[in-house]
């Protein structure tokens, strides 16, 4: 009887504290996402705009590279055999054509080497290495913002996060302690906010600034590969050397070979007396 009676006593303790339960938990429903976004003022809305924008940009550079780094566009398919073929048969305006009808940064460096072919082929050398470090830095350029993005993003977020923990501070030491452990944990998690955004926008725009990096060099190794078959036929190809034509009237100078005497010293010219006047006839010698 006793045992039934304190049952029956816990049964009507947690009917009475069921409803009690059920009106609290509907009383605090967890908050949305866009209640926690918006949850930091206007400084932390000003802050998720800037990194939205800068999100928006990643995006943009992204798309930009996946259009720009492809095969086709770097290295188009025939050009670099065209070249050769041509080079071959001693057709320099050909393949200077067949760079021309294909735009890309093959055709930029084969140009440049073309450029110098009656120079040798250490000049041809020179002008393909240069090209190919001028496409690489130009294709990096614009990679390059990506990694700005990434590495601004997170002290953007930052900010957001340490002016939330001062306002959230200024609370405490304006109601001088009266603020709970619950309030300054709401204007912490609203600060976080910001630093979470940020990490969303960063950790993304380094991963493809890595991508698209490790991309235009194995691109560019291979720019300088085909340039460098193209344009072979140049460094077997004789180059003719010829040797300035001598002055007029300059004597020449160096040791006498065989076929070319040496001339020989003038006789030295006499001259008269400087008593005998022209048109006397000349002294009979005198009998010693």
């Amino acid at each position: 009887m006793i045992v039934s009676r304190m049952m029956h006593s816990g049964l009507m303790v947690l009917a009475q504290s069921a409803p009690a339960a059920n009106g609290e938990s509907a009383g605090t429903q967890p908050a949305s996402m866009m209640d926690i976004l918006f949850s930091g003022g206007i400084v932390g809305v000003v802050i998720l705009m800037v990194l939205l924008a800068l999100s928006i940009a990643a995006a943009y550079l992204v798309f930009d590279q996946v259009m720009t780094l492809r095969r086709r566009e770097v290295i188009p398919e025939g050009v670099s055999d065209t070249v050769r073929q041509a080079l071959l048969t001693a057709r320099q305006a050909e393949a200077d054509a067949a760079c021309r009808r294909s735009p890309s940064v093959l055709s930029v460096v084969l140009l440049s080497g073309l450029a110098e072919m009656d120079l040798g082929w250490r000049e041809v050398e020179k002008a393909v290495e240069d090209s190919l470090a001028e496409q690489a830095a130009r294709l990096m350029r614009r990679i390059e913002y990506l990694s700005v993005i990434g590495n601004i993003a997170p002290m953007v977020g930052l900010l957001g996060t340490v002016t939330g923990m001062i306002f959230a501070f200024q609370q405490v030491a304006t109601t001088r302690g009266a603020a709970g452990a619950g309030d300054l944990a709401e204007g912490i998690y609203q600060a976080l906010v910001t630093t979470v955004g940020g990490l969303v926008v960063a950790i993304p725009a380094l991963a493809a600034f890595a991508i698209c990096r490790n991309r235009v060099d194995s691109l560019i190794a291979e720019v300088a590969h085909q340039a460098g078959h193209a344009l072979t036929p140049i460094k077997r190809r004789p180059v003719a050397r010829t040797r300035p034509p001598a002055k007029a009237g300059s004597p020449k100078t160096g040791s006498p070979k065989a076929g070319n005497p040496k001339p020989m010293n003038p006789a030295p010219e006499v001259r008269p007396p400087e008593n005998v006047k022209p048109g006397t006839p000349p002294a009979p010698p005198k009998n010693e």
